[in-house]
């Protein structure tokens, strides 16, 4: 009996580790992109900055900055997989609630691939957006949740907002 009480530790042991590890794969190396806030965009301005239509598209970096920040960053998180197209240069903190635009601490080379991916971050951004828009949840409380742990918030948030469909669904 006590080797199979020891069996079933070693067991569980393995399945947590692998379960942390390949959920680990899928959120971004703390060490190199924390997450960062735009200073510009406030809880009192909401309305006029990240809520105004086509706000996003104002402040989005050039993809010649983004392009290159990708490649280098690919290297720098040790990516076995090269190709750039495998990726989207994502900002962690989205634009849309408030993520600072062309700081390096809030951009990494998501993989476009896995149950993970970048479409389904796009599917938090979207409601966390309306979310804060329709005043919900506070926006710091918003760019708390995506820059800490982005698929817990996805789980908390996206399954409960039936009425907030992403487009790319």
């Amino acid at each position: 009996m006590p080797n199979h009480s020891l069996r079933k530790v070693v067991l569980t042991a393995m399945f947590t580790f692998v379960a942390a590890t390949v959920r680990a794969g899928d959120l971004p190396d703390p060490r190199f992109t924390p997450g960062a806030i735009n200073p510009d965009v406030t809880q009192a301005n909401i309305h006029q900055t990240v809520c105004a239509k086509g706000y996003s598209k104002t402040i989005r970096p050039p993809a010649y900055y983004t392009n290159a920040l990708k490649k280098r960053q690919i290297e720098q998180y040790g990516y076995p997989d090269r190709k750039a197209r495998d990726y989207e240069e994502d900002h962690l903190v989205a634009l849309s609630i408030g993520g600072a635009p062309t700081d390096e601490r809030n951009l990494w080379p998501q993989p476009r691939n896995g149950e993970w991916s970048a479409d389904k971050k796009d599917q938090l951004e979207f409601v966390l957006y309306k979310m804060v828009c329709n005043e919900e949840i506070s926006l710091r409380r918003a760019q708390q949740e995506m820059a800490t742990d982005w698929i817990e918030a996805w789980k908390r948030y996206v399954p409960t907002h039936p009425d907030y469909r992403f487009k790319g669904e």
